[in-house]
């Protein structure tokens, strides 16, 4: 395998991927002229007027005209906002690398910077690294549902325990926030599911000057990369997606995709208490963690943190979700994770911060993934699959299932009584037959997509290898150097990990 000589010393203390030799990749530049059209016939390749984004460190901004509505290009089109740092050697320079952070909801335009400063600095020398907010998202026609006021008012009525009249109360969140998407945000939610943002990217593609897309996602960017080779599988030269997500069960079956993100997250922070058990770095509970946890969310539940006007700002719901998303972190973040905890006892901390700055986000969230799925429309079987699902996963799982729309798995109720025209959803087929050779990266202890997803979706596509990260947290990139190695020997030279391979390179709690 390629092994940048700044990594050697990191690099030979993980497991060696004996990688799939491929032609060299060419410096060539595919040209406009040479560009396929992209999107759908008809639609027009926009022009791309790039400037310095003024940030001191070489990014380009620009914006891009798509159409609102691929099948009725009458409708207008919306500008996607983008960001480029150019090859930094432009004589080697291969394309463009496309890249999204997923969410949904995650911002592209501030993803590309990431992707410049923790993947091998190989891949920022050989592309232009552009990223770009998805329609709905950021920059690009944010999607609104619940303000940040609304937000925090409806967190402060969410217990963070099964209690009586929990699933009338999620109805009414549910409610309440479809409510708004629809008042905020109504003309444009039909079209910010997944189909139309795979256009999107080869409407880009084309605008970049790119005969082939070259591409990474994260997370959500799965998906969205996963839609884009079955509807484009000539249209890209590499293919690279970590953390991945099983396509039909999301798509079709999403209260199967939902429990095992239930269960993922939960069984990582069982890991997590059981390192803190032990370890001399956990501050937290004495010796039992798990009991520290449930009496401080109790505690948090019966007197939570207020502002200086009485209002809610922190209770034991708030703090079960910042934890959902603490665990991403991976081994590395339990020592700060710990003391957290220990702070929120004493009702301060970065656990207690306000949930409500998060509403942009939620909403975005919740939104295209209701655009994206299709829930069975009997409430008797979301009240029961719920239950079970909360019932498995006690300390984390009932904030989601049964509080307000916000984050992944918390989405049944909205999405079960979405009323929103479902014009953007794809709903397969998933093999991506006669694509190029893709990449997928899964971690084994990955809280928010599950590794077995990465398993399904490498066996579903049909050109695909999987590399394993056998580790903690969320995605090879934030978490592996030798997944980030793998990841740019493959997006530079089109070189594979050998079948099987592992990385095993899990850093220290």
């Amino acid at each position: 395998m390629r092994v940048n000589p700044r990594r050697a010393v990191a690099i030979a203390a993980v497991l060696t991927l004996t990688a799939v030799a491929a032609p060299a990749a060419t410096a060539t530049p595919a040209t406009a002229a040479t560009a396929l059209p992209g999107g759908v016939p008809g639609v027009t390749v926009p022009s791309l007027d790039w400037r310095d984004c003024g940030t001191g460190d070489g990014f380009q901004c620009a914006t891009a005209q798509v159409p609102l509505d691929y099948r009725d290009l009458a409708k207008g089109t919306l500008a996607l906002a983008l960001s480029r740092r150019p090859a930094g050697k432009p004589d080697q320079r291969i394309g463009s690398l496309l890249v999204n952070p997923g969410g949904p909801g995650g911002s592209g335009v501030g993803f590309a910077r990431s992707v410049v400063t923790e993947l091998p600095a190989e891949v920022a020398e050989r592309f232009d690294v552009v990223g770009f907010d998805p329609r709905g998202v950021g920059q690009s026609s944010a999607l609104a549902c619940l303000d940040a006021e609304q937000t925090r008012a409806a967190f402060a009525e969410m217990p963070a325990t099964r209690g009586r009249g929990d699933f009338e109360r999620g109805q009414r969140f549910a409610a309440e926030f479809n409510a708004g998407c629809q008042a905020r945000s109504g003309a444009l939610l039909p079209y910010v599911g997944t189909e139309y943002v795979a256009r999107d990217i080869d409407v880009l593609r084309a605008a970049l000057g790119d005969a082939k897309l070259n591409y990474y996602g994260v997370s959500f960017g799965t998906y969205i990369g996963t839609v884009y080779a079955n509807l484009f599988p000539k249209n890209f030269r590499v293919l690279a997606l970590d953390g991945g997500y099983d396509p039909e069960a999301y798509a079709n079956d999403p209260y199967r995709y939902d429990l095992g993100q239930f269960l993922a997250t939960e069984a990582a922070f069982e890991r997590f208490l059981s390192w803190c058990a032990t370890s001399e770095k956990c501050p937290f509970g004495t010796g039992n963690p798990g009991k520290a946890f449930d009496q401080l969310v109790a505690d948090l539940d019966r007197e939570p943190v207020k502002d200086a006007d009485g209002k809610v700002i922190a209770n034991g719901a708030s703090l079960a979700y910042r934890m959902i998303f603490a665990l991403n972190g991976g081994r590395p973040s339990w020592p700060a994770l710990a003391a957290q905890l220990t702070e929120a006892q004493s009702r301060t901390g970065r656990l207690l911060r306000p949930i409500s700055t998060n509403a942009p986000f939620f909403a975005a969230n919740t939104a295209v993934e209701c655009a994206d799925r299709v829930y069975p429309k009997s409430k008797v079987q979301l009240r029961a699959r719920l239950a079970v699902a909360a019932a498995l996963t006690p300390h984390l799982g009932p904030v989601a299932a049964y509080g307000s729309p916000g984050y992944d798995h918390s989405h049944a109720a909205a999405c079960q009584q979405w009323s929103a025209k479902q014009a953007s959803r794809y709903a397969g087929p998933w093999s991506a037959k006669g694509s190029a050779p893709i990449l997928v990266i899964g971690t084994t202890g990955d809280p928010d997509t599950p590794y077995q997803d990465s398993v399904v979706l490498a066996k579903t596509l049909d050109n695909a290898r999987l590399l394993t990260f056998v580790g903690e947290g969320h995605s090879g990139l934030s978490n592996s150097v030798c997944a980030r190695q793998a990841t740019a020997d493959y997006l530079v030279d089109k070189e594979l990990p050998a079948r099987g391979a592992r990385c095993q390179d899990d850093p220290p709690a």
